[in-house]
């Protein structure tokens, strides 16, 4: 029976990108012995939108397995990794619908000192990717969430673009993630949850000086 952290990989991915950095960082999760679970979140397009794009549509098909996403996901993680690909900078419209309904945990602080990552995805090398993390982690201040980027804390990192804030992909022929990028989400998945075990250790209470 597994001990460690529990991690949650909650993403929101259209053609397959963000679920192939989702289930890298949920093996990296797994090795470093945490219990964990993969949730896509909500389809917010209208079916006839998704079907006129058959990349859209086949990854919807081939993930329906993926059990969506609930507030339930967020109180049972000790760590999250959070993956939305890049619009206009900003995280995609249903990633951020999800963040807008935990209004009721933030007040009652259930969200807090959770540790927290982030992965995303654009078609260009300057395509937002920075922004899109840092938006996630405006929201995850106000929440009171320790934040776990991976800097530069494994060569790995400058392997996939040397993004510090968190792991990213470009993806503009529409191949999916980079094989770089995957190693990276792999490592971000294993950095996150030493972390959360680090900060679920029981205080250990200090001696009495001695005099």
């Amino acid at each position: 029976m597994t001990t460690g952290p529990r991690v949650a990989v909650i993403y929101y991915s259209s053609t397959g990108t963000i679920y192939g950095l989702a289930q890298a960082a949920l093996e990296g999760a797994r090795e470093a012995g945490a219990d964990v679970r993969l949730r896509r979140v909500a389809e917010l397009a209208p079916r006839e939108v998704v079907e006129s794009t058959p990349e859209w549509l086949a990854h919807a098909n081939a993930t329906q397995h993926v059990e969506e996403a609930t507030l339930d996901d967020l109180t049972w993680a000790d760590a999250i990794v959070f993956g939305t690909p890049t619009r206009y900078g900003n995280m995609a419209a249903q990633m951020k619908q999800f963040i807008d309904t935990t209004g009721g945990l933030w007040a009652e602080n259930l969200l807090a000192d959770k540790v927290v990552s982030g992965l995303t995805s654009a078609g260009s090398v300057h395509g937002g990717q920075e922004t899109t993390l840092t938006s996630m982690y405006h929201v995850f201040m106000h929440w009171g969430a320790v934040i776990v980027p991976p800097g530069y804390t494994d060569p790995c990192i400058e392997e996939a673009g040397g993004n510090p804030y968190g792991v990213s992909s470009n993806d503009g022929e529409g191949a999916g993630p980079a094989a770089a990028s995957i190693v990276a989400a792999r490592y971000l998945g294993r950095r996150v949850t030493e972390k959360a075990a680090l900060l679920s250790r029981p205080a250990v209470a200090a001696e009495p000086a001695s005099v």
